[in-house]
């Protein structure tokens, strides 16, 4: 190969100091990639070939040739009865050399060939020169799964000398090819095997060695050496070395190779360069086919890229290629991973419609989106769907639903769902068991989560930093917090090293038990390990200071934060604004909500309704309205709380119009009143003499077993009166 590739080499000169022995590979930038395209030539070969050597055995004695002569004829007279019994009498005498004299006169009988060469095998270890020959004959004979054993069977020798072994094999592979068989396949099968057992260099000095009698390996066993490169930078550079140098000794690449290549590409997440050479295929005369279309579909869903993986959809579409089960599965992963279910599951239903059956991967993919969306119902039925086409749920698809429950504290059906994995004999394992704690703990059932707790360490499962942190959490939020300390101490004992989570989730037990010197104290500790406190730490640091009516001090840590180069989220807004209007700052909170709009910030429902509640509170409808306007502009969406506020103001300020519209337009989007809304109502139509409508009201109220307030009992007393 070396004399074939020292022309090329020069019009290339990166490769030439690579051959065969790589050093440190050049980063692949597209410009490289470009490059490396374009130089891959068509396929060409070569006529400069030597011959192969005649083979010419050890002459055997009179003697020597006698005895062959008995054993052959003794063999192929009875070759019915077993070669033990009717050799017997030869053993003592026979040696090495009489095995090749006997195989030269029986080798066009494959049969009686490995019978013959069984039974020598057991009397003493075959050299390679016979291994060689018997390879040969199998090749010839066609059966190659033969002589890949013979080959793979030499290799697994114990303490074998690699180099020199390699050498000697591929000598007496060369010296016996010429007479006993001639059949090229045979170091196809030979190359195939050194691949097999990871033996990559050796392989490819094998195949320069072969090409100078002439012979060229296959493509298909090409692309098996091509498909065992690592996956890694020297991996992918060796590839395209191999790449561009084989096709001008003969080897065509198909698509297969392509697609093998275009997969090592996608790996290392060079994925646009692995388009590229999806877009190179078919000018090198490969037609792209479902697989390498899946390869790269399944690399852009992984980089979240939606639009690219559209476009090459229907380009598969225009090519008349179906997806495959791969195809359906990637994009289902990419949109349960951008919180697209819905879409998710009208691919699962498409990819049925089309007759291909989902996998497991693809079930249990969109039923831990489904779960991570809060959408429990439809991952429920997805689940039992799943078992309706004889796919059983594993210990990740169940802890996707127990996960999924405990989210929502719906602890009777996670239970449920755990007593059920269990009895099918699934063990849990430590994410399923902390996900059981967490939910335990959130829902204020510590007894149940420290059970949980100790029989994991009885059945031998280490508790993680996510255990203790949620049990940490769940003790803070009881008021426990000296036995969250202790547990905490406990954790660093074991080994385990506190971590943000951990901290913030004390942090909130203590700003929740009032005592922000402390959480503030342990915020400093924090800084002091190492820890960085993040944007939770603050805004729940921040929440505690508002609701203590300390703003000064809110906004001190806001400033803090901001000086850091944290960035404030939508909770650390709503948690100002909340304090803003509750200590009457109504100024400081139009500012706010200023501020935010022009960092492009959008303010969600939270963030209106608090102005909006204050603004009410302080009777001023007129700048209520405003502010419900302007949020009504910005495309957020009015709940049922929003509504609840405006119609309290609106009847306070005796706007009984209003009120009556905002609750019947409530009522049509599903959502209902409150017993403080119906009282502010019936007071309301009161005031205003309205007694028919705020009879009607009062009647609705009691039907829905809502508690009505003494002073409108008092006020429809009088009426009567």
């Amino acid at each position: 190969m070396k004399r074939f590739a020292v022309s090329f080499l020069g019009h290339f000169p990166q490769l030439s100091s690579y051959h065969h022995h790589l050093g440190s590979p050049p980063n692949c930038s597209p410009m490289f990639l470009n490059r490396f395209l374009s130089q891959i030539p068509l396929c060409s070969s070569s006529t400069d070939t030597r011959p192969f050597p005649d083979y010419s055995p050890k002459k055997p004695t009179i003697r020597d040739s006698e005895f062959a002569h008995q054993i052959t004829s003794t063999i192929k007279l009875r070759r019915f009865e077993p070669l033990p019994r009717i050799l017997k009498p030869y053993e003592s005498k026979f040696q090495s050399n009489h095995l090749i004299w006997v195989l030269m006169k029986i080798k066009n009988d494959y049969g009686l060939v490995l019978d013959f060469f069984e039974w020598a095998c057991l009397r003493r270890d075959p050299t390679l020169e016979v291994r060689s020959i018997v390879v040969q004959i199998a090749v010839a004979s066609k059966d190659l799964k033969m002589a890949r054993w013979l080959i793979l069977d030499f290799w697994r020798k114990p303490n074998l000398d690699v180099s020199l072994s390699f050498t000697h094999f591929v000598e007496q592979l060369l010296y016996t090819y010429k007479d006993w068989g001639s059949d090229p396949n045979v170091f196809d099968v030979f190359f195939q095997v050194l691949v097999e057992v990871e033996m990559l260099d050796e392989a490819m000095k094998f195949f320069d060695k072969i090409l100078n009698y002439g012979v060229v390996i296959s493509v298909d066993s090409w692309n098996l050496y091509l498909s065992r490169l690592p996956d890694n930078l020297h991996g992918c550079w060796k590839a395209m070395k191999v790449f561009i140098e084989l096709p001008q000794v003969g080897v065509c690449w198909n698509t297969a190779s392509y697609n093998i290549l275009i997969h090592l590409f996608c790996q290392l997440g060079k994925i646009k360069d692995a388009h590229l050479l999806l877009l190179q295929m078919e000018f090198r005369g490969c037609i792209p086919d479902v697989v390498s279309y899946s390869t790269i579909i399944n690399g852009y869903c992984h980089i979240g890229e939606l639009q690219k993986v559209l476009r090459l959809i229907r380009e598969m579409q225009i090519k008349q290629l179906n997806p495959n089960p791969c195809t359906y599965n990637s994009i289902i992963h990419l949109l349960c991973k951008m919180g697209k279910v819905v879409e998710a599951e009208r691919i699962l239903r498409e990819m049925i419609n089309e007759g291909i059956y989902p996998d497991f991967v693809v079930f249990s993919t969109l039923i831990d989106g489904l779960c991570k969306r809060g959408n429990l119902s439809a991952a429920y039925m997805l689940f039992h769907e799943m078992q309706r086409w004889r796919i059983m749920p594993d210990l990740l698809t169940y802890t996707s639903l127990i996960c999924g429950f405990c989210q929502i504290g719906n602890m009777i059906e996670a239970d449920k769902i755990f007593h059920e994995m269990c009895g099918r004999g699934l063990e849990p394992d430590e994410v399923t068991c902390t996900a059981l704690i967490d939910g335990y703990c959130k829902v204020g059932k510590m007894k149940d989560a420290f059970l949980l707790h100790n029989q994991m360490v009885q059945v031998g499962l280490v508790p993680n930093v996510v255990t203790y942190t949620a049990l940490a959490d769940g003790l803070c939020k009881s008021g426990e917090l000296d036995t969250a300390n202790e547990l905490l101490h406990e954790m660093c004992g074991k080994g385990l090293q506190l971590n943000i989570i951990t901290y913030n989730a004390m942090v909130n037990g203590l700003c929740k038990a009032g005592n922000i010197v402390e959480a503030t104290k342990l915020m400093e500790d924090m800084e002091v390990v190492g820890l960085n406190p993040d944007t939770f730490t603050y805004t729940t640091l921040m929440d505690a200071y508002c609701k203590a009516g300390d703003m000064s001090k809110a906004q001190e840590l806001l400033q803090r934060m901001l000086d850091r180069g944290l960035q404030p989220t939508i909770v650390t807004f709503n948690v100002l604004m909340n304090g803003f209007c509750m200590s009457g700052m109504l100024e400081e909170s139009e500012s706010l909500l200023k501020w935010m709009l022009d960092k492009s910030i959008t303010p969600n429902v939270i963030t209106y309704n608090s102005l909006m509640k204050q603004y009410c509170i302080r009777n001023n409808m007129c700048a209520t309205t405003a502010v419900y306007r302007d949020m009504c502009a910005q495309g957020v969406l009015p709940d049922s709380n929003t509504y609840n506020i405006l119609i309290k103001g609106h009847s306070k300020a005796r706007n009984m119009k209003e009120a009556w519209f905002l609750h019947k337009e409530m009522v049509g989007k599903g959502f209902s009143l409150t017993p403080s809304s119906y009282n502010a109502m019936i007071k309301g139509y009161l005031k205003r003499k309205k007694f028919l409508e705020a009879s009607e009201l009062f009647d609705e109220m009691r039907r829905q077993g809502l508690i009505v307030d003494k002073e409108i009992y008092d006020l429809f007393l009088d009426i009567k009166l």
